[in-house]
């Protein structure tokens, strides 16, 4: 089979499509025929060598997210073939990832594909929409209470202002001048400087660094960061934390759920065939992407 891989890092012109072998899934796994993956900043970094060395095989697969169909399955993993199915392939130094034409998953990191959107569409759900939900989780606002999101325009931003709202708290979004309508229609207030602004909770969606947003936390509030081991000291009262996005299928399929409910709405920036994975790593080094790139095999 195909699949984007790393064997030297570097630029997108680093990433390459290699023939592999087809992996088989063990006991509790499954294997995915994969429809469509979605690009994600973590997968430029992996590309780029900022998580480390490649693993003991000699290639670093890509890819965090998979839409597609259950193809084989070992004992017990809770899904049959045929199955539609979106799934979190963790981990940023793995031999294979999502982005190839076959991907075997722990069944615990599964959920039956939400069916109001297209595989592509759901492609675009695991990553952030987990990491966004798990945000909230260390913020813990309550209903009522005001949150404000950088970045908030981005994936993890915008779906964090959606399940925010969905429990009831008061959000505002951070972006650019030219995001406003984007954040209103995500159900959010906007502004592209907080000044003084005190909120109950910050969601450093943008990473634009403790010292930065702390400063629109009001004392006694809440701080998360979404990148690991990257939480400020705790100042004011303010607790802080870092998100580290953990595989999750029970609550993917919750999550999944609220697509079909029209809570979330999975964006898409544009598609590229899995050959022309490297196209689409550059794109993602250029920025200003309102959506996802999302690589069809």
């Amino acid at each position: 089979m195909r699949a984007a891989v790393v064997t030297e890092f570097g630029g997108p012109e680093a990433v390459t499509i290699a023939d592999v072998e087809v992996p088989e899934p063990g006991a509790g796994q499954v294997r995915i025929k994969v429809a469509a993956a979605a690009l994600n900043p973590v997968d430029g970094g992996t590309r780029a060598g900022v998580f480390g060395a490649a693993p003991g095989g000699g290639y670093t697969g890509l890819g965090w997210d998979a839409a597609g169909t259950v193809d084989a399955v070992g004992a017990g993993a809770g899904f049959a073939a045929g199955d539609a199915v979106v799934a979190l392939v963790h981990g940023v130094a793995k031999p294979l990832g999502s982005h190839a034409e076959y991907v075997v998953v722990d069944g615990a990191a599964v959920a039956r594909a939400p069916e109001a959107v297209d595989a592509v569409h759901a492609a675009a759900l695991p990553l952030n929409a987990l990491a966004a939900d798990q945000a909230l989780d260390l913020l813990d606002p309550a209903p009522g209470s005001s949150l404000l999101v950088t970045g908030a325009a981005g994936a993890l931003g915008g779906y964090a202002i959606q399940l925010a709202g969905d429990r009831g708290v008061t959000v505002t979004g951070l972006a650019r001048e030219s995001d406003e309508e984007l954040i209103r229609s995500l159900g959010a207030e906007f502004t592209t400087d907080p000044g003084r602004a005190a909120y109950d909770a910050v969601l450093d969606a943008a990473v634009l660094g403790g010292e930065l947003a702390l400063r629109w936390t009001r004392d006694g509030g809440a701080f998360a960061a979404v990148i690991p081991n990257t939480a400020p000291s705790p100042a004011r009262g303010i607790r802080t934390a870092a998100l580290d996005v953990r595989a999750d299928g029970a609550r993917l399929a919750e999550l999944a759920r609220l697509a079909d409910d029209g809570v979330l709405t999975p964006r898409v920036a544009e598609t590229y065939a899995l050959a022309d994975a490297p196209k689409a790593h550059a794109r993602l080094a250029e920025g200003g992407i309102r959506g996802r790139l999302v690589l069809v095999p």
